[in-house]
């Protein structure tokens, strides 16, 4: 989960997403917290902004690939855990 500066308490909204349709090639983006602009520009407007998806044979592989997709994507302020999957990994 991609979520925009200042979440929770005032996430920052308006800021430009770049990267979707190279992440999508990886992996699969789901929005959450978008919007566009007049010119079609995809914006953060919410606190939980995208939702980043990995597949794999394993979680482990499923994560990679999460993150991989993840690394394609920029907005300001755009902050992430680093954790995710780690238990299910580590079982």
């Amino acid at each position: 989960m991609l979520a925009a500066q200042n979440y929770p308490e005032t996430p920052k909204k308006g800021d430009v997403i770049s990267g979707l349709d190279a992440a999508n090639q990886i992996g699969k983006v789901f929005h959450a917290g978008t919007t566009a602009n007049e010119k079609g520009d995809v914006l953060t407007n919410g606190g939980r902004v995208l939702c980043v998806v990995g597949l794999g044979d394993d979680v482990a592989q499923a994560k990679a690939k999460a993150y991989s997709a993840l690394e394609k994507i920029s907005f300001d302020g755009m902050q992430y855990r680093k954790d995710i999957a780690d238990k299910a990994i580590n079982r």
